[in-house]
């Protein structure tokens, strides 16, 4: 079965239990037909892979950004290689581009969406239904797009303030140095020194 990092899942009715590895001398029993050919892997491992804690990958589950791919027969939480890059993309979303938990989610499910819909797409040969399928799409993708412009907007703002804070700094050290002064008189300047 293959996914994408978007693809989502529900656990099943069964009861939460602690990630404790199975016996040693035991393989995890899964909820998936013998035949399953993927490695399916627990909390522990997951989090090794993923540089997340047991506990961010747990979070990340109740919130619904995440449905581990099986439970064990004693209601382990194992995960395949889908949850691993769900997991990186959420993590790089989070960390490195600065989304909220609650951007993620809404990029997820614009993505979970995008995947049905394409299925749906190619599986209807109305074209009201395709168009109707297309505009929806256009719609997720605006709210994206708009999402990210927003994102670069502060990214932006943050840069030029940075920015402006270091020249101010140069012009500083620069005076100390003995250059030009750092303020010209009558200048604006709502702060004394750096």
């Amino acid at each position: 079965m293959s996914r994408s990092p978007a693809d989502g899942r529900r656990a099943t009715d069964q009861p939460p239990a602690a990630d404790q590895p199975p016996a040693a001398d035991q393989p995890p029993a899964t909820d998936q037909p013998a035949s399953a050919s993927r490695r399916l892997l627990r909390i522990q491992e997951v989090a090794a892979a993923t540089g997340l804690t047991p506990r961010s990958i747990r979070y990340y589950e109740e919130i619904g950004l995440l449905r581990p791919a099986a439970r064990s027969q004693g209601a382990y939480r194992l995960y395949d290689p889908s949850d691993l890059e769900r997991l990186g993309f959420i993590r790089e979303l989070r960390d490195d581009a600065g989304f909220s938990l609650a951007e993620i989610a809404l990029l997820l499910e614009d993505e979970e969406a995008r995947i049905r819909d394409r299925e749906r797409f190619r599986a209807t040969g109305q074209p009201a239904e395709k168009r109707a399928i297309l505009r929806d799409l256009i719609a997720r993708m605006d709210r994206q797009v708009a999402t990210l412009e927003e994102k670069a907007d502060r990214l932006g703002a943050m840069l030029e303030a940075a920015a402006s804070r270091r020249a101010h700094l140069r012009a500083h050290l620069a005076e100390l140095e003995g250059g030009a002064p750092a303020h010209v008189p009558g200048a604006p300047h709502a702060e004394a020194g750096p």
